[in-house]
């Protein structure tokens, strides 16, 4: 059985596998076989994780990311940026520290925005944050960056950091960042805030102190002892900055956009305990906007395509136009030895954040030598000198070489490299020098083979392939298109296609693929023995027959919560804690020789589907379960009249299946009928398995249906949802097939006709469907032109305003809806909006986000608030994540304000919930968040809603 396995140090037993399997003997390694030395000499040097992308953007393809690459061989400078969401990073500094001084930056964002609005589609929570860990890991595309995750959870807006820390815990976050630092080795900390009141949300405040504090920490091994293990070391940065702050100062201090106060223009050093009264200095300036005539555009222009990849936050970005620009930092702290002694001048790399008045790091590679405690032995300080001062060489004359010409010149350099690793790795250096030094010589020799791939025209694809030839139809050949996902015990084939496109210069020496979960994955390798002619080919195609584990597991998420309620993730696997994701199933690697030295190209395995419109896409291939069971919703309320509960099964398989389905009650629920058979011929969805449930005369309490499949002797109780949308990496989220419901005590007005205007995406709708009323969704031509006298209620759903450009031309319409008699209801917006009388939102939009921030109904006997459920401050307990926000500052008189509410410190806020009778109808806003509520069962945001739909009947 060929096996493939995540140990690292044996790949010679796995091309022999694949020899023997091919009926070839393995002929003895001999030591004048220089082919055969190149295939053993990068044993030594761990595997990294290949990259996920098929098909890399302009910027990392060719000579343009050759440049790079070179800059990058020729420079220790490294980069750790800590920041709180996605979207907070300084995305055009890290790119001109990436891509215009070769720095190898790695960015760690404490939680992956999931508290959040979704600008794309209904998704929130958890699921919101899968998408915008992948959006962020396409704009660390832009920025030439790597990614790291904390463990915290976005529970919402937050104005302090004491109230952010009080969620995560200050060691819970503190544990994250130095982790992080230890894995990554940075020279250099920088956060985009400062841990004070000018970062405004406390999420962005924890991130600023949390920065300094990792810097003071991470080098101390008294400080979280347990990480040190499996090559984590304590790691001591050189130095610590943060961005200059947005906020001006004035002669008030200092305005805090969370409280909507003015504050102290003070700042803490987190890592000295001083304060500083008034601006902090600027000790680092970065010219981001300056131009790179290889790529072709600012390094801020680059950045900005990046961020604008984060389109659930903003719907995307428009173009960044060229120009001067700059990113500035303040210093907080630098350790002596990096510290700028005599007078200072450095023309290359003047106001950086390695090199300025205070600050003075090596960033060469003869700079390593500060790794080793007192006098470095003379082999790795010459070895050192000698690879540092060849590069700076190569860097100069390499554009005058040809792509061979290049290679050849930068071969000594790489074998140099390798060796010095070699003898590293044997020295007697003590063990934390020797884990150091071995890191940084290992990114260098990762380095060396892209360089060797752009210069060389070397490539590697591996995808799930079918029996018999590729696709293409006389363009071309391309990858079989295929299911994106296999499971346990089922067999498949994976073609892994390398191509050598500078004939007579390369050989290719073997082809291979990992499991990184270390997992044996049976089969075979059609290809056999690679023999010298097949080597230098310019094409090869090798075919692996595999068959998945009967025990693999799924990808899913390494790192989930029992509730939304829970502001932090478990992570199932500590080994993976920091990681984006956990490992994708399975890896190609090709290895080649040139010039009597190894060149290894790696890529995760894929899949292509066909795509109307962008055509074939590449996704990497995933295991799922064989069955998935599900129940839509997820969540409801019981029956307002007392009727059976419908319960909705939908059964999904990735190959013909056959089975049964039953429902797992509360004690004392029926259910009909008992069970449900299915029998699906093909892969797919079953039909809509359809179940009536009858419940006891319950109480208000909560309570849960579970589902359970059976087929083919196993069970399986959850199920799984694709979370994306086009244009970005999807990833599965697995939930328990299970439904929450509860009885409510809420009326609604008989008669209603509901008309939808959908913004970016909710669950409203089911939520009224499930009050009895079956919404319609309104479409832009029936706002514009349709006859809006078919419904006596309109809601403007959350953010409509934003992304309906229908909505502001049928404005007029609108008014007149509401002054014949209907009823409009307006969920919260993110800006000042139209509407019948006039009304002003804040330009940040006022926000409460303690859930449970005390209310008041400021008037009680308002029709609004008795008709048909008495509203009262009790309908709003029990809420989660917020109270709402877009909170309104100013409306005419002719409305009315009926709540007000606030968090601590905050001025009173009544702009939550408006009503007005312009007309004889009604015009209702409401700032409060019930789209969130009502998913969660919250009893009083569906009386609330109740109430609002029957506004006119109230009236």
């Amino acid at each position: 059985m060929f096996s493939f396995r995540i140990s690292h140090s044996s790949f010679i037993g796995a091309v022999a596998a694949s020899f023997l399997l091919a009926g070839a003997a393995v002929a003895p390694l001999r030591a004048q076989d220089t082919a055969v030395k190149a295939q053993s000499e990068l044993e030594m040097v761990p595997l990294t994780e290949p990259s996920p992308v098929a098909l890399p953007i302009a910027e990392n393809r060719g000579y343009a990311d050759l440049e790079q690459i070179i800059k990058r061989l020729g420079t220790t400078a490294s980069v750790l940026v800590i920041v709180a969401h996605p979207d907070d990073e300084d995305g055009a500094l890290m790119t001109y520290l990436s891509r215009g001084l070769g720095a190898r930056v790695t960015l760690m964002t404490l939680t992956r925005g999931e508290g959040g609005q979704n600008a794309m589609s209904a998704e929130e929570y958890d699921a919101l944050g899968l998408i915008r860990t992948n959006e962020l890991l396409k704009a660390d595309e832009y920025y030439g960056a790597s990614q790291l995750w904390g463990t915290e959870a976005d529970f919402g807006f937050s104005k302090t950091q004491e109230e952010a820390f009080a969620k995560w815990g200050h060691d819970r976050v503190l544990y994250d960042a130095v982790l992080a630092v230890r894995r990554v080795r940075p020279q250099v900390i920088i956060s985009t805030f400062v841990g004070g009141v000018s970062d405004g949300h406390g999420h962005h405040q924890v991130s600023g102190e949390i920065a300094q504090e990792a810097f003071k920490a991470a080098g101390d091994p008294k400080v979280f002892p347990e990480q040190l293990k499996n090559g984590i070391e304590p790691w001591q940065p050189l130095a610590v900055y943060s961005r200059s702050p947005f906020a001006p100062i004035t002669e008030k201090g200092i305005f805090d956009y969370a409280t909507g106060k003015w504050a102290p223009a003070k700042f803490h050093n987190y890592v000295t305990g001083e304060w500083t009264e008034g601006a902090l200095s600027t000790d680092a300036s970065m010219q981001v906007g300056t131009w790179d005539a290889a790529l072709g555009r600012s390094y801020e222009q680059i950045a900005r395509e990046g961020w604008g990849e984060q389109k659930s936050q903003y719907g995307g970005a428009s173009p960044e136009l060229s120009g001067p620009d700059t990113s500035e930092y303040h210093l907080w702290a630098v350790v002596p030895d990096a510290a700028t002694k005599g007078n200072y001048n450095d023309r290359f790399f003047s106001g950086s954040l390695f090199s300025n008045p205070k600050v003075q790091i090596n960033t060469s590679l003869s700079g390593l030598s500060r790794l080793v405690k007192g006098t470095p032995p003379a082999w790795l300080d010459d070895g050192l000198k000698q690879i540092n001062s060849e590069i700076r060489d190569y860097a100069s004359e390499s554009r005058n070489l040809s792509g061979v010409e290049g290679a050849k010149k930068l071969v000594p350099i790489y074998r140099e490299t390798l060796d010095l690793y070699a003898r590293v790795k044997q020295s007697n250096l003590d063990a934390v020098a020797k884990a150091n030094l071995e890191f940084e010589l290992g990114e260098k020799i990762e380095q060396f083979q892209p360089a060797f791939k752009d210069l060389l025209g070397l490539d590697l694809i591996a995808f799930v392939a079918h029996s018999g030839g590729s696709g293409g139809f006389g363009r071309g050949a391309t990858a079989d298109e295929s299911a994106r996902s296999v499971t346990p015990g089922q067999q498949f084939q994976v073609r892994v296609h390398t191509a050598q496109n500078l004939l007579g210069q390369t050989r290719l020496l073997r082809v291979w693929l990992e499991s990184r979960d270390g997992s044996r994955w049976g089969g075979s390798n059609s290809g056999g023995a690679i023999d010298e002619a097949a080597g230098k080919s310019p094409t090869s195609d090798r075919t692996f027959t595999l068959s998945v584990p009967d025990d693999a597991q799924p990808t899913a998420p390494y790192f989930t919560r029992p509730t939304i309620e829970q502001p932090y993730y478990d992570v199932s696997n500590p080994a993976l804690r920091l990681d984006s994701f956990e490992p994708w199933p399975l890896e190609a690697w090709a290895e080649f020789s040139f010039d009597g030295v190894p060149i290894r190209l790696g890529g995760v395995v894929q899949t292509l589907e066909r795509v109307a419109g962008p055509g074939g896409i590449y996704e990497p291939l995933v295991v799922t379960p064989a069955i998935g069971v599900s129940i839509e919703p997820e969540a409801r309320i019981l029956p307002l009249d007392g009727s059976l509960l419908p319960v909705v099964v939908t059964v999904h398989a990735e190959a013909a299946a056959d089975g049964t389905v039953d429902l797992k009650l509360p004690d004392g629920w029926k259910v009909e009928p008992s069970q449900i058979a299915f029998h699906l011929k093909n892969a797919g969805n079953s039909e809509p398995l359809k179940f009536e449930v009858t419940s006891p005369d319950v109480g208000a309490g909560a309570y849960s249906i579970q589902a359970i499949a059976e087929s083919g002797g196993k069970t399986y109780t959850t199920g799984w949802k694709t979370i994306g949308y086009q244009g970005l990496r999807p990833y599965n989220q697995y939930k328990n097939a299970t439904l929450a419901t509860r009885k409510v005590d809420v009326k609604l007005a008989p008669g209603l006709r509901v008309g939808y205007v959908m913004g970016t995406g909710d669950m409203v709708p089911e939520a009224i469907r499930e009050l009895g009323v079956e919404p319609h969704l309104l479409t832009d031509e029936e706002l514009v032109s349709g006859d809006l006298s078919t419904w006596n209620v309109i809601v403007i759903g959350i953010r409509a305003y934003s992304n309906r450009m229908a909505l502001t031309a049928a404005q007029g319409r609108l008014d007149d809806f509401v002054k014949n008699g209907g009823t409009v209801v307006v969920e919260y917006q993110g800006n000042t909006f139209p509407a019948p009388l006039p009304l002003e939102m804040g330009r940040l939009g006022e926000r409460v986000v303690d859930e449970a921030a005390p209310l008041k109904l400021l008037d009680p006997q308002n029709p609004l608030l008795n008709s048909p459920n008495k509203i009262s401050e009790a309908d709003f307990d029990g809420w989660v994540e917020e109270r709402g926000h877009g909170f309104l500052d100013h409306w005419d008189p002719g409305y009315t304000a009926l709540t007000e509410t606030a968090d601590p410190g905050q001025d009173p806020q009544r702009g939550g919930l408006l009503v007005a009778h312009p007309g004889k109808g009604t015009y209702i806003y409401v700032a409060y968040a019930l789209y969130r509520q009502l998913t969660e069962l919250v009893p009083g945001s569906y009386r609330l809603m109740a109430n609002l739909l029957s506004a006119h009947c109230a009236e």
